[in-house]
């Protein structure tokens, strides 16, 4: 005579059936579940370490962003992080005035400022006719500066005339005044 066991279930209900063993698929799964987590924990902590040693913690022999770089490259890094590709373009334009323009025009006519928004460079003559010549020559010079410059970066060119000398009549001055004609309104 064969004598089973009764099936142990759960202990609050003794009449319960036993829940199965894990087979060899779900002990492969329970396995391969915790290797995972045991490597994601691994790869965790290597990515901590890399960090902490970009932080400055430890130098090595490849290169990295601390590395001293040529002071051209670092001034191009430098412009090209902040976005001050056009403004440093026109500033070298302003440095190379007389070889865009020709030396003749360079001598009486100065560029004074760039307002980036309105994409307006303006130019200070030393004289009418010369203000008059460069009114007629602005739509070539702008043609000019957007070929060097980059299509769209001048827009238009404000020619500005001689300044005439300042009327300041007395040592001392209210300020905003306009001399003695502002009283007389």
């Amino acid at each position: 005579m064969s004598t089973a066991e009764p099936a142990k279930g759960d202990p609050a209900n003794p009449g319960a059936p036993k829940p199965p063993e894990p087979s060899g698929v779900d002990l492969a799964r329970v396995a391969l579940r915790a290797a995972k987590e045991q490597a994601r924990a691994r790869g965790d902590a290597a990515q901590q370490k890399k960090q902490a040693r970009r932080g400055g913690l430890r130098s090595g022999a490849r290169s990295d962003g601390r590395d001293p770089l040529p002071l051209g490259s670092a001034i191009n890094r430098l412009i090209t992080e902040r976005g001050w590709e056009t403004p440093a373009a026109v500033g070298g334009v302003m440095g190379r005035w007389p070889q865009i323009v020709g030396d003749d025009l360079a001598k009486h006519c100065v560029p004074q400022k760039y307002d980036e928004d309105e994409r307006v460079l303006t130019v200070q003559c030393d004289s009418t006719a010369w203000a008059t010549q460069l009114r007629l020559m602005a739509p070539q010079l702008v043609a000019r500066l957007n070929e060097d410059l980059g299509h769209g970066t001048v827009r238009l060119i404000k020619v500005l005339g001689p300044q005439g000398p300042t009327t300041r009549f007395g040592p001392l001055r209210a300020p905003g005044s306009t001399g003695p004609g502002d009283t007389y309104g």
